[in-house]
């Protein structure tokens, strides 16, 4: 990168996304309100932000390696940070705003806590490290100790290593917040020619698996609700996800709506030793419940527990959501108030993200006050404790209310591996079904291909052939189609 000046008009997103960190409109940058300029001197990147008569100005040292290719891209990454950086000075200044997770925009804030791992500081230094270069707030620092810790105790990510994503597109009813690659399952006409597909695409991977040398690691059942299959289509489906995918150190089956369950599909489940499953209330009020479209009461969700615990299951993770449209903080501490109770394994709790896809953001309802929301997270975080829960897993997305986060917490020994795996992204994922992305992962490089299939359904069913291939050709190489 010769120019680090050409590479900022690379960069503009970075910059519109700080601009909402700090509720600032987007026109700030196109009206000329805020100006930056970099360039490199004596070895350093200079870096200099204006705007409403202040100033900004951060140096970094330009990096240096002995690989052209490598050296290019660790100079694109430092001079990327240092941009964002920069500009995040100046917002702060302008605006006097402290966003909880200070100029982190990024989905993973706990690579920058490994990356201080990595440059010889301890997990102490690295917490006060966060706080002083990146201005997050102490708890939060705290909070990425922790889950780093946790993740730790886990085995090790291993080129040798790939996970399985299955994904069932199909749930009841659709929820307001959703943007996910689902439909309504309605009478069920596209469900037989979809598992069709799906298991000529699954079959296909078992292959690909084998010629690439990689070992299953963890295998996960999503959707969409994949409890929303009748029950002889469920049971077909956990049959040819074990007869393709055998050994993997942990399955899980999302079974999220509570009135998709049924004793038959929760003895399916256990009958094949898959030890961890999701019923995902999002909350325990119900007139919240008919605001985001779920066609089941909490009473149903209670039923729910009890059946699967009846069935043996020992291992329920429970999804929540802080943030849902009406509901304050006196509502989510009736959901935690039921989490106490019902006592899940594992403890999910997001932060409401309005999706430019969702009902949500169709209808534009407001995101709640940011103030109400942090403190709904840290209620989720205190209830976690409670329940003798640590956070293992943690993301971040655009347009969160209050830019909080989302965190997996879990009791000791019941971390999903699969969960740390995709949200760090540092194993191989083969994933099957419609919307699902494949990944594979170049360590050494720091570099990530992907190689999505088609989200619409009736496509899927026609071409996922191609698609099999096309994830043949990222593990085995360009002409590994024509073998």
């Amino acid at each position: 990168m010769t120019d680090p000046v050409a590479y900022l008009e690379t960069i503009q997103l970075d910059l519109t996304n700080l601009t909402h960190l700090f509720a600032l409109p987007e026109s700030v940058w196109s009206e000329g309100r805020f100006t930056y300029t970099m360039r490199e001197e004596n070895g350093e990147f200079i870096c200099v932000f204006r705007g409403d008569g202040r100033e900004a100005e951060m140096r970094q040292s330009v990096p240096d390696h002995p690989d052209a290719r490598l050296r290019e891209l660790h100079r694109k990454r430092v001079c990327r940070r240092l941009c964002r950086q920069t500009c995040y000075a100046l917002l702060r200044d302008v605006t006097g705003m402290h966003p909880p997770w200070g100029s982190m925009t990024g989905i993973r804030p706990t690579r920058l806590f490994y990356e201080a791992l990595e440059n010889g500081l301890d997990a102490e230094d690295a917490e006060k490290h966060l706080v002083e270069h990146f201005d997050i707030l102490p708890g939060k620092a705290r909070l990425l100790r922790e889950t780093v810790e946790v993740q730790q105790q886990l085995p090790p990510p291993a080129d040798s290593w790939a996970d399985v994503y299955i994904g069932i597109p199909f749930c009841t009813t659709r929820c307001t917040y959703c943007s996910f690659s689902s439909g309504e399952i309605g009478k069920g006409e596209r469900v037989e020619p979809y598992l069709e597909a799906l298991f000529e695409e699954m079959r296909s991977g078992t292959q690909i698996l084998r010629d690439a040398g990689k070992q299953l690691r963890a295998v996960y059942v999503g959707g969409g609700t994949p409890t929303s299959l009748n029950e002889d289509q469920f049971q077909r489906l956990l049959d040819e996800m074990l007869a393709c995918f055998p050994g993997a150190s942990e399955y899980t089956v999302e079974a999220g709506r509570p009135d998709t369950l049924t004793p038959f599909k929760l003895r399916a489940i256990r009958e094949r030793n898959i030890r961890r499953i999701s019923i995902n209330p999002q909350t325990m009020n119900d007139q919240t419940l008919k605001v985001i479209g779920r066609a089941h009461t909490a009473e149903d969700v209670r039923r729910a527990y009890a059946m699967a615990r009846e069935a043996g299951i020992g291992h329920i993770n429970m999804d929540v959501i802080a943030g849902l449209p009406g509901e304050h903080a006196e509502d989510f501490a009736r959901t935690m108030q039921a989490a106490l109770e019902l006592r899940p394994e594992s403890l999910t709790v997001h932060t409401l993200a309005i999706k430019r896809t969702s009902r949500l953001q169709i209808e534009k309802w407001p995101l709640p006050d940011g103030r109400e929301a942090a403190e709904m997270v840290e209620m989720g975080r205190r209830t976690a404790q409670e329940m003798g829960m640590k956070p293992y897993y943690l993301y971040r997305q655009k347009y969160m209310a209050g830019n909080q986060e989302n965190v997996g917490y879990a009791l000791p020994g019941h971390a999903c591996q699969y969960n740390v795996d995709i949200m760090e992204e540092n194993t191989h994922i083969l994933a099957f079904g419609a919307g699902g992305i494949s990944k594979r992962v170049f360590p050494e490089e720091g570099h990530i291909e992907r190689q999505p299939n088609v989200s619409n359904i009736e496509i899927y069913i026609e071409r996922h052939a191609q698609m099999a291939e096309k994830k043949r050709a990222l593990f085995l190489g360009e002409n590994a189609a024509e073998e």
